[in-house]
């Protein structure tokens, strides 16, 4: 509970800081590539040596894929019931499988999970979210983007050479090595540096502007991110017996909000760029709420 009101004391920071005008407007920006590009790589590093391979880390490397499968089923199925356009059902079809399971996922697994939740969460962020986020996603934007030059390959290769699945690989690549102390120190110092990173840079951007046209897929897109998917990951890891650490960390990254590096690259495709920000923005307010009735469940 202390981690999850030093969380809301965070947003609460950059909400206060957008409103007083005193940081530049690129500020979250600058505040999320630090942390991808530092503080995210640092937890890597840290906790991939905690990680045992054993059967239990078969689901959170396939729960991603099965909530992709299900989440643009029921997108696709929407978009024929209401008739929507192509641009949403482009978005919906971008933003609504593809959670925020590193920035958003870490500070809230260690929240509620403390650090033992850690080594699940990176198997479900990279091997499903990421490689989700490069195949599933560059897919996505060629078939539906029109706005931007989308080339699939460089999305991928992004996706793939993100600082975090590198870090991946080197703590894979180390993992029968100890580091050395003073190192050790330096990488649990940036990694702490994650939450109010992240947390901030969240209260500093948010910002919705919703408008009638959008309100439908929205709400429909919304649902299905933080109720229906985890709820359905939730009942099928109790009806196959799976209770364990592992099983409700990956339950609980099922119910991440949207990414937002998907959500900004629907705008950058010219995807319906009012429902890509405001389905972002929502899901990241209502997962306040949503993840820990999530965790009261589990």
């Amino acid at each position: 509970m202390e981690n999850f009101i030093l969380i809301g004391i965070f947003v609460g920071i950059g909400a206060l800081f957008r409103r007083l005008q005193v940081f530049p407007s690129q500020t979250a920006h600058v505040l999320n590539m630090f942390a991808l590009y530092v503080a995210l790589p640092a937890v890597i590093l840290i906790k991939v040596p905690q990680i045992q391979f054993s059967h239990e880390m078969i689901l959170p490397a396939v729960l991603p894929w099965v909530m992709l499968l299900f989440s643009a089923v029921l997108v696709l199925w929407g978009g024929r019931l209401f008739q929507w356009s192509k641009d949403v059902i482009g978005v919906l079809l971008l933003v609504v499988p593809i959670g925020n399971t590193s920035f958003m996922g870490v500070p809230m697994v260690t929240a509620f999970f403390g650090g033992k939740g850690i080594p699940p969460l990176i198997i479900y962020d990279q091997v499903g979210t990421t490689l989700i986020f490069a195949i599933y996603g560059s897919m996505v934007l060629a078939i539906y983007g029109h706005k931007a030059r989308i080339n699939p390959a460089k999305i991928a290769s992004r996706a793939i050479l993100f600082p975090p699945t590198m870090a991946l690989l080197i703590g894979l690549l180390f993992r029968s090595c100890s580091y050395p102390k003073p190192m050790l120190n330096c990488l649990e110092n940036l990694s702490g540096m994650l939450t109010p990173l992240v947390m901030t840079a969240i209260g500093f951007q948010f910002k919705i502007r919703l408008s009638p046209a959008i309100l439908q897929p929205l709400g429909y897109g919304l649902i299905i991110k933080s109720a229906v998917a985890p709820l359905i990951a939730l009942l099928g890891c109790r009806l196959l017996g799976l209770n364990s650490l592992t099983a409700n960390v990956s339950i609980f990254e099922a119910g991440m909000p949207p990414m937002v590096t998907a959500g900004a690259l629907a705008m950058a495709a010219g995807l319906n760029p009012e429902l890509a920000a405001a389905i972002v923005s929502l899901g990241m307010v209502l997962s306040f709420l949503s993840l820990p009735l999530l965790y009261w469940m589990l």
